[in-house]
């Protein structure tokens, strides 16, 4: 189970060690961005920390939006454990977090895409381009075998 509550709201206390709390400070709305930001802190005694997923779930429930324009980066667990610390953007819209957030970020939550082609082929096509220069290693083509 886990607990959420702010500064000005309801604090509750941590009953057992199943239950996590998430706390928010430093709230900043920023309207150029588009966004809000936050420090998150998240106490979890006897626990692992909480899984970024789940983190913006329950952000999202908290500032009433859905899952999918929260951005949570950046946790440090103290030392010792049962608290962690860290960063999160909430955008109006997933429009203005795709424009701003970096793509390294971005890739963070996408499904994993597979990779075409097999290892060898990739080299291969890797040591052609090696022997040509300029624009005539985007004609190449990709993981053509033997030059075909």
């Amino acid at each position: 189970m886990i607990i959420i509550d702010e500064e000005y709201r309801n604090t509750t206390n941590l009953l057992s060690l199943t239950m996590a709390t998430i706390r928010t400070r430093k709230f900043i709305t920023n309207r150029i961005l588009n966004r809000r930001q936050m420090v998150v802190d998240v106490i979890h005694p006897g626990k692992a920390n909480l899984s970024k997923e789940e983190l913006k779930e329950k952000l999202a429930t908290m500032y009433r939006t859905t899952s999918d324009v929260i951005m949570p980066f950046g946790f440090r667990t103290d030392f010792g454990g049962g608290r962690s610390t860290g960063f999160a953007l909430i955008y109006d819209d997933v429009d203005a977090m795709k424009k701003i957030e970096p793509t390294y970020r971005l890739a963070r939550f996408q499904p994993k895409k597979d990779k075409t082609g097999g290892r060898r082929q990739r080299k291969e096509l890797k040591n052609r381009k090696k022997k040509v220069s300029a624009t005539k290693k985007s004609e190449l083509g990709s993981y053509k075998r033997n030059g075909k």
